[in-house]
């Protein structure tokens, strides 16, 4: 299973026509977005648009440009186009779990009360968690101010031990890797990142 992912694309139409071309490969299966593809709103339907004329499935979970009430609504539309947030899909055998949004926040109460249903649904099963912001306490979420990111990701992420964690929102660790365990933890960055898992 092969997919292309990127975040923070802010409206760029030279970078997403690239990555337009990359997804059409045939050796790509389907398309993850971690949100901030829209400047607050801006551009979000051509986004959207050019997202469901490549033929795949294309998840997205909303950046905080894209937190303004209805814009997720506007899915709908476009029948290639799925939202990941608050959700879960399954690939293979792989559940890939979206929570979007935010980016600033160091704690979610929101996100608590979805983490434990998750938790009692998948525990056990191979999952790849599609944040927005990064987790806590590590090289994505580190600025000259020290660690910036969020601590209920964190926690999920230490309990549940997800194979892949894909966030973004700081464009300062944009194509950054780094490990919580045996979790690999990236931000793919508006120039976006292949991933292939067994």
């Amino acid at each position: 299973m092969k997919f292309l992912t990127f975040v923070d694309l802010h409206q760029d139409k030279k970078g997403l026509k690239e990555l337009v071309e990359r997804a059409k490969k045939s050796d790509i299966d389907f398309v993850i977005c971690a949100g901030d593809v829209s400047w607050f709103g801006q551009g979000w339907k051509y986004f959207l648009k050019v997202m469901n004329d490549i033929g795949k499935k294309v998840y997205l979970i909303p950046g905080n440009h894209e937190e303004k009430p209805g814009m997720m609504d506007e899915l709908k539309g476009f029948n290639n186009c799925i939202n990941l947030h608050t959700n879960a899909v399954e690939q293979g055998d792989y559940i890939f779990l979206g929570y979007g949004g935010g980016g600033f926040n160091q704690e979610d109460i929101h996100f608590r009360k979805i983490a434990r249903k998750w938790y009692g649904n998948y525990n056990g099963r191979k999952i790849v968690l599609v944040t927005h912001g990064p987790p806590f306490a590590t090289k994505l979420d580190l600025l000259p101010m020290g660690h910036v990111g969020n601590k209920d990701y964190r926690m999920f992420i230490d309990r549940i031990k997800p194979k892949l964690v894909i966030c973004g929102h700081l464009h300062e660790t944009a194509g950054q890797e780094d490990n919580i365990g045996k979790t690999k933890l990236i931000n793919p960055g508006w120039e976006g990142m292949v991933i292939e898992l067994k």
